[in-house]
């Protein structure tokens, strides 16, 4: 049988990824310093070290077996995996923020024209929230720096992820409304976890962990 292949995803979740990983018991010592490797063995386990964003997408195409990403990854892939287990760390939330010298205006900007010009990195997300309050939006997608596109006059509001919001009150940006939050998912492509009794014991092993660590 061929090893079992799991998707990390790199930056903001890996540190935390790889000691769920450890304390389930499996190899990773291989991955602490993988250098410019991208698919590391280690035992029964193939390690792919991928983009945040595209977990869900190896998992949902049958790429990995299973996969370690975060929620907003999810909600902005839209695909078809399994969600598993609930990790519990690298919690955030999607908020709209807008400068707060300009606090309310998009209201009023709204009551003039009907629309919103809203930049995000997550036009899914975005797209969905807006809808589901009734609100008309011209989305502004955008890879980074975000913050600036209100401050300029680029957009009236943003959407994006924080954690604590320090980010948005260094910009003297203020939250004026919550989305969605956020936290680390274990996923499965869904052909494996009907097929591959391995893709499940993990995700019992995680959850068993994830559940001592709220016990404690």
């Amino acid at each position: 049988m061929r090893p079992l292949r799991l998707a990390i995803p790199k930056g903001a979740l890996y540190a935390e990824s790889l000691a769920l990983l450890n304390a389930a018991g499996l190899p990773v010592e291989a991955l602490q310093d993988p250098g410019r490797q991208l698919v590391i063995t280690s035992g029964d386990i193939e390690y792919f070290i991928v983009r945040p964003a595209d977990a869900p997408v190896f998992a949902a195409y049958g790429g990995v077996d299973c996969a370690l990403c975060g929620r907003d990854s999810l909600l902005e892939a839209a695909l078809d995996v399994v969600e598993l287990v609930d990790l519990g760390y690298g919690a955030c939330r999607f908020v709209v923020a807008e400068p707060a010298s300009a606090h309310d205006r998009a209201d009023d900007t709204y009551a003039r024209l009907g629309i919103l010009r809203v930049a995000t990195k997550y036009p899914r997300i975005t797209a969905a929230y807006y809808e589901s309050i009734g609100v008309q939006v011209e989305i502004v997608k955008m890879y980074g720096n975000i913050e600036l596109a209100p401050l300029c006059g680029m957009a009236d509001r943003i959407i994006d992820i924080t954690a604590t919001g320090t980010t948005l009150r260094e910009n003297n940006l203020v939250i004026v409304d919550e989305v969605v939050a956020s936290t680390a998912r274990f996923v499965g492509n869904p052909a494996s976890v009907r097929t591959d009794p391995r893709v499940r014991q993990l995700a019992a092993r995680l959850a068993a962990v994830c559940h001592g660590r709220q016990q404690v």
